[in-house]
């Protein structure tokens, strides 16, 4: 940004702080001061939240005093409009306001002067600021807007909530929303450092009559936008996803611990391999129960601290699921490549470094960041109703920053499923060359190496189901998804046990062979 454009900012700013002081600004001169503000601001960077926050009140100050000519008037720019009115407590049955945009309204019914004329019959100023563009409203998780419209409407100093007939506020777009989720909500204030306020659908039911509209209708008074988010699952499939889960996780929990039990009870000092199989149950038992509690904390009753510092530690359980995933595919290829042969000096302490650090490290570094990036996140599901469709959503303790969740979940997710892929590739052509020459290295090479690819084989290929979540194959691949990765830890205990067992018999064939052949010689 040039110098004149930093000038010009200040005085903008300077000029947005005094109308918000008095009344005597005209409404022109502030959506102007706006225009500029939102004009001047460096690319990718967002306005000053005082400032923001000062210039709309001063807005919606001086068109609650100015004078009409008439009981009606507007005010224009490129990319703002407003509008001020006087309702009369008489004869105010309902009202239809227009936008400069075609298709864009917003219509109010009779209910809403009730309130304050049965106690005071007076006239009422009511005031409509129509924004295209939504540079006075960015929240932390950027969230992307149906063409970055905001309406808003305000009833003089009336806070307006609870009503019994809606607001009645119509989106329009020229290209079709389907593969889209479209959620009205609207702009709920809030005091937070990185942002004044942030949008939920509270109070709002959302409607798509056709294919390019989007109706909201609304119980109270506020600003008003259409968030824009990929088509979700329909919403008859939350109910048994939610049950799959908790059953799963739960057999998976109680798998973990019985895992842990017999590894305690059985092991033996200087078992490299058996560690880093704990370490991964360790890491599978972390994230199922942050998973089952993690919802239980996102209610309206939980604690916004709880809920921020639990999806956390689901993010950070996560991660460490898909680094000991990673390092089960680096053991492999030593195993496989070194032939027995390996040893490294405090190897399984090296391993928890990268296992168990490297994801707290990532994870303190988002909070460092922004302590907003965690916290209640909330998953829609669409639910069809004739002609229209509303949402329902299920809320969790999770990665709210969209950034985040593409680098630090999809992104890290798949460089270890990428991985984990071309080491199975890898040693399915070591496995061959062994079965070729099996007389010569013998059985336990070959079932040594079927073991521990039949573990690569599970901790790859599960997890790449989350890769299709889109058109047709959403809804299956939800189902499949969540009941295997649900009993990942009850199929974990399973190898496990199958791997002692066959150890013990081998161990027991052992010793009977030995003692044969100790027999015969005595004998």
């Amino acid at each position: 940004m040039g110098l004149c454009h930093i000038l010009l900012l200040f005085l903008c700013l300077g000029s947005a702080q005094s109308g918000a002081r008095g009344t005597s600004q005209d409404p022109q001169e502030l959506m102007n001061t706006m225009e500029i503000m939102a004009s001047s601001k460096t690319k990718g960077r967002k306005l000053p939240i005082q400032s923001v926050v000062k210039v709309i009140r001063g807005l919606e100050k001086s068109l609650l005093n100015i004078s009409l000519q008439g009981s009606t008037r507007t005010f224009r720019t490129n990319r703002i409009q407003s509008a001020a009115l006087d309702l009369f407590c008489t004869n105010f049955t309902g009202l239809s306001l227009p936008t400069d945009q075609p298709s864009h309204a917003m219509g109010f019914p009779a209910e809403l002067t009730r309130g304050a004329c049965r106690a005071r019959p007076r006239t009422l100023r009511l005031i409509c600021v129509y924004f295209f563009m939504s540079d006075f409203f960015q929240t932390a998780s950027n969230t992307s807007l149906l063409n970055n419209y905001v309406l808003g409407a305000q009833l003089g100093h009336e806070h307006v909530s609870g009503l019994r007939e809606p607001v009645d506020i119509r989106f329009s777009h020229n290209q079709s929303l389907e593969g889209y989720t479209a959620t009205c909500v609207f702009w709920k204030e809030k005091d937070n450092p990185q942002s004044w306020g942030e949008w939920s659908p509270e109070g709002c039911v959302t409607e798509l009559p056709s294919p390019v509209q989007v109706r909201c209708r609304c119980y109270h008074l506020s600003y008003f936008a259409v968030l824009m988010q990929l088509a979700p699952a329909p919403v008859e499939v939350l109910e048994p996803l939610v049950y799959i889960s908790i059953v799963g996780c739960s057999i998976s929990i109680v798998s973990s611990l019985a895992t842990a039990l017999l590894h305690f009870r059985t092991r033996k000092q200087g078992e490299s391999l058996a560690s880093i199989h704990m370490n991964l149950h360790g890491s599978v038992l972390l994230l199922n129960v942050s998973f089952l509690l993690s919802p239980v904390l996102a209610r309206p009753q939980g604690s916004d601290a709880g809920c921020r510092v639990l999806g956390a530690v689901l993010h950070c359980a996560l991660l460490s699921c898909f680094s000991w995933m990673a390092i089960e595919g680096f053991n492999l290829c030593i195993l496989l490549g070194r032939v027995y042969n390996s040893y490294f000096r405090h190897y399984v302490l090296k391993l928890c470094v990268v296992g168990w650090g490297l994801p707290a490290f990532l994870v303190l570094l988002v909070l460092s960041i922004s302590d907003s990036a965690y916290g209640c996140y909330t998953v829609p599901f669409s639910d069809s109703q004739g002609s229209g469709s509303t949402l329902r959503n299920a809320s969790m303790c999770w990665v709210r920053s969209a950034e985040v969740r593409a680098v630090l979940v999809t992104g890290y997710g798949c460089v270890t499923c990428l991985f984990n892929l071309v080491v199975l590739g890898w040693a399915l052509r070591v496995l061959r060359r062994l079965r070729a020459r099996e007389q010569e290295l013998g059985a336990r090479a070959r079932r040594d190496v079927v073991t521990v690819l039949g573990l690569t084989v599970l901790l790859g290929t599960t997890w790449i189901l989350g890769f299709f979540s889109f058109g047709v194959f959403l809804v299956p691949q939800l189902f499949l998804f969540t009941i295997i990765n649900s009993l990942y830890g009850f199929f974990l205990f399973l190898w496990f046990y199958c791997r002692r067992y066959h150890s013990e018999a081998k161990a027991k064939a052992e010793m009977e062979m030995e003692t044969a052949s100790t027999s015969r010689i005595i004998q």
